[in-house]
C-alpha cells in the first residue's frame, strides 16, 4: 500500500472509533510507531482536527466528518455477502437494523457498484441444512446488545435442556456467540452466582429491567479460554467411514466437534469432551465403521460396553 492510500486509511479507522491507540495503527499497517506520528502529523497539516493524549490514542474532534468515502467493487461485494449471512442467522431486529443500513452504504456508492450488487445479488445465497431443526432467536439479539451496552440487568424466563425445567432468572449479560448453529448468551447468573451459557432460542421470554449493574465482567474471548481449561476437555481423534460420515453431519456438534481432514474414504475428526462416557455411547452407533485413534480410555470404555451387551443379549439368548 503506498503512503497516500494508508493515510487515507488512517483517517478513516480515527472516523470508525472515538478513541484509536497508535499501537493499532501500526499493527494494522505493519509500520513502525515512528511512521504512524509522522502519518498523524500528515493528516493534522491538511486541516484534519485530531486530538492526541498520550497513553490513550487518538480522536477526532467530536462533531467533524468527512463526506461519505467510496467503497471498491470488493468492498461492496462482502457487505452483500454479509447481508445474506445476516438474514438466515440473525434475528427480524437485526435484519431490519442491517438493511437500513445496507440502503445508506448502497446510496453512496458509485453507479458501477450499484449495477454489481444488483447483478451478483441473486447469485450469492446461505442455506440452513435441512436436517437441522430451525431455531428462533425471538428478536432478542438487538435487544440484549443494548443491554449489554448500557448495562442493564435482564430478567429471562429460561427452558434448560438438561433438566428440562423452567427458570426465571436475573441476568448480567456480557455477550453473545454464534456456535453449532446456535445463538448463545453468555451472562453472569445472579440466581447461581455464576457465569452461564443461555441459548438464546431456549428464552421463552426476556425483559430489561430498569437496574444496572456495575459488576467489571471479563471480555468475551477471555471467558472463552477460561471456560475451555476449566471444563478440562479431553482430545478424541476417531476415523470414520464414508459410508456412516453422513449420518454424523449435525450429531457431531454436540460431541464437541472441533475439526476434520479427508483421506480418501476415511475422514478423520478430532472433537474436545468433557465426558468420555457420553462420548463411547455416542461412538458405538456406528463403530462398526469407525476407528478409534485416541486416546487408549475411549477404546477400553467402548470394549467394556460392548462386553456388557453381549452379555446380556447372551442371557436373553437362554
Amino acid at each position: 500500500m503506498n503512503r497516500i492510500d494508508r493515510i487515507s486509511a488512517i483517517l478513516i479507522q480515527l472516523q470508525s472509533r472515538r478513541v484509536v491507540k497508535a499501537g493499532d495503527i501500526a499493527a494494522r499497517f505493519n509500520i513502525s510507531l515512528r511512521t504512524v506520528y509522522r502519518d498523524v502529523k500528515t493528516l493534522e497539516e491538511a486541516g484534519i482536527p485530531i486530538i492526541g493524549e498520550a497513553g490513550v490514542g487518538y480522536s477526532i474532534m467530536d462533531g467533524y466528518r468527512l463526506p461519505p468515502v467510496m467503497f471498491t467493487k470488493e468492498e461492496a461485494t462482502a457487505f452483500l455477502t454479509a447481508e445474506k449471512f445476516v438474514e438466515k442467522l440473525t434475528d427480524a431486529s437485526t435484519i431490519a437494523n442491517h438493511k437500513s443500513a445496507m440502503y445508506k452504504i448502497k446510496a453512496i456508492l458509485r453507479t458501477t457498484e450499484k449495477d454489481l450488487l444488483e447483478d451478483i445479488d441473486n447469485k450469492i445465497e446461505v442455506l440452513k441444512g435441512s436436517n437441522k431443526p430451525i431455531s428462533t432467536n425471538n428478536d432478542y439479539i438487538q435487544t440484549i446488545l443494548n443491554s449489554i451496552a448500557q448495562k442493564h440487568i435482564i430478567v429471562i424466563d429460561y427452558f434448560a435442556h438438561h433438566s428440562q425445567q423452567h427458570t426465571t432468572r436475573e441476568i448480567e449479560p456480557v455477550g453473545i456467540i454464534f456456535a453449532d448453529t446456535y445463538w448463545h448468551l453468555i451472562a453472569y447468573c445472579r440466581l447461581r452466582n455464576d457465569y452461564r451459557d443461555f441459548r438464546i432460542d431456549r428464552i421463552n421470554k426476556l425483559c430489561v429491567s430498569d437496574k444496572k449493574f456495575t459488576s467489571q465482567h471479563p471480555t468475551l474471548k477471555d471467558y472463552i479460554a477460561r471456560t475451555a481449561k476449566d471444563k478440562d476437555l479431553e482430545t478424541i481423534i476417531i476415523r470414520v467411514e464414508k459410508v456412516v460420515y453422513g449420518n454424523l453431519d449435525y450429531q457431531k456438534y454436540y460431541s464437541g466437534f472441533v475439526s476434520e481432514k479427508k483421506m480418501g474414504n476415511i475422514t478423520e475428526m478430532t472433537f474436545l469432551t468433557s465426558s468420555i462416557e457420553g462420548f463411547a455411547r455416542w461412538y458405538m452407533m456406528f463403530g462398526d465403521h469407525a476407528e478409534i485413534i485416541k486416546p487408549d480410555k475411549l477404546r477400553d470404555r467402548v470394549i467394556a460396553l460392548s462386553e456388557i451387551m453381549l452379555q446380556r443379549l447372551s442371557v436373553d439368548v437362554k
